[in-house]
């Protein structure tokens, strides 16, 4: 009778752990390779793994110049992940491919997201339909080397336009043959610098960098003017250097520029630096007050291949690294900032003096509609090198970039 009983009980506990292994759920979460960022989402994954026994996240990820490239293919070939990271500028590109499903409204109503996010997340909108939530959003902000101001005598971070250019002058070294040594101000328009003339010196100059119906309206004096007051920065003032250490970041955190355009995903890379103090402040305004800045962010979005009990375990995971907490894990680990206003505008981060400055951009903050982002970046850095490398006048190749711009704007609207 006791042998019976052990069996039937073996045998309870076996189909227990054949119905446990079988509810069981494997995700796969897929970004682009950024040290901090990889850190924050193990630590969001051990987290929600931890109150979600049943499911397994397993993060994979590619090279940020192969990523679109990998995600495009491997949903080709019906092998991609469940949950993606995605600029906001690839949503069209992604969409056109089949790569992203809408989100739910049952799940993530639309009326909750508008009320609890910023604005800004309507860029990952179409048609009334969400493709994905944001963890963080990022802005625009000046970062400046404290020693270097101080040995030359500058007291406070430039306000104006005008002021960082006198600046610039004041801190850029150069060697006997006229080389920088060490920029002003670093110049890298591959970096956020495309940004900044983009959707910040275009404005500030009088223009906009599109129409109300997406087409580009750069090419106007504005857009001259702006174009022509950064490439005088490489070409007249001699301040800063096209490719001078490949990167802004890098010679910023090697302490060879005294200003660096960069956005809140840089912190996490700033903060180790110990051989010299460093500050950050708003964009500086124009002559007139007038000031700018660019936001924008990386979402999380679902496959279109995901389906049944993974996407249930997917959406899950989205509900969690969208939430308050993942954004105080994200802001902690990566620098970016909660992409939900109550995350974000807390009294802690108004007064921190690194913060402030990124969430005041956002109060006047743009984000570009790309259909293309990667080729309509590359034509605004093809555009400065005409001019600071090749001699072309701005006005010309501003014309150019803009031609080329709308030709890639009227193919995606076909």
């Amino acid at each position: 009778m006791r042998f019976s009983v052990k069996i039937a009980a073996l045998a309870a506990g076996i189909s227990l752990l054949a119905a446990s292994a079988a509810q069981a759920v494997e995700i796969q979460y897929w970004q682009y390779v950024y040290d901090t960022r990889v850190k924050a989402m193990d630590e969001l994954i051990k987290n929600f793994e931890a109150a979600n026994p049943d499911i397994t996240v397993k993060q994979t990820t590619f090279p940020y110049d192969d990523y679109q490239t990998k995600v495009i293919a491997a949903h080709a070939a019906g092998n991609g992940p469940d949950v993606l990271q995605f600029y906001y500028g690839w949503l069209d590109k992604f969409q056109q491919g089949g790569v992203l499903q809408a989100l739910d409204p049952a799940v993530f109503p639309n009326a909750e997201i508008e009320k609890d996010f910023f604005p800004i997340v309507s860029a990952i909108s179409r048609d009334g339909k969400y493709y994905g939530l944001p963890t963080a959003v990022r802005s625009l902000a000046l970062f400046y080397n404290k020693n270097i101001l101080k040995d030359a005598g500058i007291t406070e971070p430039p306000k104006t336009l005008d002021e960082l250019v006198a600046d610039a002058k004041k801190t850029v070294k150069t060697d006997g043959a006229g080389n920088i040594t060490s920029e002003g101000i670093t110049l890298d328009f591959a970096g956020q610098d495309h940004q900044w003339w983009r959707e910040v010196l275009v404005r500030q100059f009088g223009g906009v960098p599109y129409d109300d119906k997406g087409n580009v309206a750069y090419n106007s004096d504005a857009g001259v003017k702006a174009l022509t007051w950064y490439t005088d920065l490489a070409t007249k003032e001699k301040v800063g250097a096209v490719g001078f250490m490949d990167e802004g970041q890098a010679a910023f955190k090697g302490g060879l520029a005294a200003f660096t355009i960069d956005g809140t995903f840089r912190l996490g890379s700033f903060r180790p630096i110990t051989d010299f103090e460093w500050g950050v402040t708003e964009l500086p305004a124009n002559a007139d007050g007038v000031r700018g800045n660019f936001a924008s962010y990386f979402a999380n979005g679902l496959s279109a291949d995901t389906s049944g009990d993974k996407k249930a375990a997917a959406e899950k995971f989205l509900q969690y690294v969208t939430s308050p907490e993942a954004m105080q894990i994200w802001l902690k680990t990566v620098g970016e900032l909660p992409a939900r206003r109550a995350a974000a505008l807390t009294d802690a981060n108004l007064n921190d003096p690194i913060y402030a400055p990124f969430l005041k951009g956002l109060d006047y903050a743009h984000t570009t509609t790309f259909v293309d982002e990667a080729a309509q970046r590359q034509g605004a850095i093809d555009m400065v090198n005409r001019v600071v490398l090749n001699g072309e006048s701005p006005a010309d190749s501003l014309a150019e970039a803009a031609k080329a711009e709308q030709a890639i704007i009227d193919k995606a609207k076909k």
